[in-house]
């Protein structure tokens, strides 16, 4: 599962793509005026310009909301590449190598058997 990654990279990612998305439509708003002109125009602008600035303090209420978690979030090192990272919750993945993190055994993931032959020593 390379794709996946942290909680902490994934709300800051949603929170870029809010930002994106509400420029992007108060850009489009604009085009309003130069596609019908005049008044109507002007409406069209003015509705998109309102989606757009909600949208990105939409995205703003994100990105502090993740700062005040990460603020808080416990600094572990990564087992895998042993760089330091930060965990939310009881699981979480690496910042970097997106291994599974956890500091309760019970979630900890488990070698299957094909994982298990693998990673044992040949006898010899």
């Amino acid at each position: 599962m390379k794709w996946k990654a942290s909680k902490i990279s994934t709300l800051r990612t949603w929170a870029l793509l809010l930002t994106l998305v509400g420029m992007g439509l108060m850009v489009f708003g604009t085009g309003g005026i130069l596609l019908f002109g005049g008044v109507v125009g002007k409406i069209i602008a003015g509705i998109f310009m309102v989606f757009g600035m909600i949208s990105c303090f939409a995205s703003m209420a994100i990105y502090f909301w993740v700062g005040m978690l990460s603020t808080s979030a416990p600094v572990l090192d990564c087992p895998e590449c042993g760089k330091r990272t930060k965990m939310l919750g009881t699981t979480d993945r690496c910042m970097y190598c997106h291994t599974i993190l956890t500091v309760d055994p019970t979630h900890a993931p488990t070698l299957g058997d094909d994982e298990r032959t693998a990673a044992a020593p040949a006898a010899e």
